[in-house]
């Protein structure tokens, strides 16, 4: 009994103009479960594949008329989900290269044995569904990202429109924003509020004025105002994303520069979201700057808010200790932070970070 074909269902079409290969084929292949036609020109060829679907050509390359190249050749372009073999009655390397340069997958040499032809039918099946399940997967991740750009754009201009409303702000308004922000990223409730507590304590010890304090405020309320136009499915992954799903992310600083640009009274905040994510060593982004091109504003922000990220519970991981951030932000002085706004930090009580941690 013949072994059945991981491809048993596959529709084959044998294109030869001699009745008993034709005939020898269609044994070899139905007897071992795939159906199976044949015809014996080019023309006969064209219409049976326009009347029903084929997953497998095997077609000579020596026909009546037209040549079986000229077949594969016209037949893939209209047809490129099916696969091609090319039988050739001589070991003619011409033939066999200008017939995979066509298209066909392999070529089979004259006479046919039937275990060199079931082997070439299902090499070639196996080859066709493999580039068809890629070309689904590309098609398919081609769609999504076109959706996450949609869904981008569509909420980039939604939060543009409602903010170019918020002309006065207040701090029962801000508030509101850096709580709407929280809600929306799933792990960090709160972070809003505690970081803004935390860069307010830093900058007194760096003797900001009364005026600096309350653009430094605004800044860190807003810090995270672009993530708003970032979808749900990638601000709330638990696990890691992707390089695409990164870039995307990483837009939520420009997303932000672009919304409070358009509101004059916000505008003192812009240099925190800007430069949120920059390090001092300029291994940051959006801009790569480094030390004193950073914005002092951002360079204050930035140990407050990984203060806030290090000591709070996230779905992937437990706080760690005040001690480990104390230990961490002291470690990446004149890397990550500048020293001064470390120095800063370190002067603060660790009784004192705990009390605005609870508010």
């Amino acid at each position: 009994m013949a072994t059945p074909s991981p491809f048993s269902s596959a529709r084959i079409l044998v294109v030869d103009d001699e009745p008993l290969i034709c005939g020898l084929l269609c044994t070899i292949l139905t007897g071992h479960g795939y159906a199976c036609r044949s015809c014996g020109s080019v023309e006969e060829a064209d219409a049976l594949l326009g009347a029903q679907p084929f997953d497998l050509v095997i077609t000579d390359y020596q026909l009546p008329g037209r040549s079986g190249l000229e077949l594969l050749t016209t037949a893939r372009a209209r047809y490129p989900e099916i696969a091609f073999l090319m039988a050739t009655g001589a070991d003619d390397a011409r033939t066999a290269v200008d017939a995979l340069h066509a298209g066909a997958l392999d070529y089979l040499v004259k006479p046919l044995g039937p275990a060199k032809v079931l082997e070439a039918v299902q090499a070639a099946l196996a080859s066709q569904a493999a580039g068809a399940e890629q070309q689904r997967q590309q098609r398919e991740a081609e769609q999504a990202h076109n959706e996450l750009q949609r869904m981008l754009a569509l909420r980039t201009q939604e939060l543009g429109g409602a903010l170019e409303r918020v002309r006065e702000y207040s701090a029962e308004t801000l508030e509101f924003i850096a709580a709407t922000l929280d809600a929306r990223a799933q792990e960090v409730a709160g972070h809003s509020l505690r970081v803004c507590r935390y860069t307010l304590e830093l900058a007194r010890r760096l003797n900001y004025s009364p005026a600096a304090l309350g653009r430094i405020e605004r800044g860190a309320q807003l810090h995270d105002l672009g993530k708003l136009g970032i979808p749900d499915a990638i601000l709330n992954k638990p696990g890691t994303l992707t390089p695409e799903e990164t870039a995307i992310m990483r837009r939520h600083v420009q997303i932000g520069v672009d919304l409070v640009s358009r509101v004059p009274s916000l505008r003192p905040a812009m240099e925190v979201i800007m430069a949120h994510h920059e390090r001092f060593d300029g291994a940051g982004y959006p801009r790569g700057l480094a030390g004193d091109a950073i914005p002092m504003d951002a360079r204050v922000f930035a140990i407050a808010d990984t203060l806030d990220a290090m000591t709070s519970n996230r779905p992937y991981r437990r706080a760690q200790s005040w001690e480990a951030a104390t230990t961490e932000i002291t470690r990446q002085s004149g890397r990550q932070f500048d020293p001064r706004a470390v120095q800063a930090f370190l002067a603060v009580p660790l009784g004192r970070w705990r009390t605005l941690q609870r508010g």
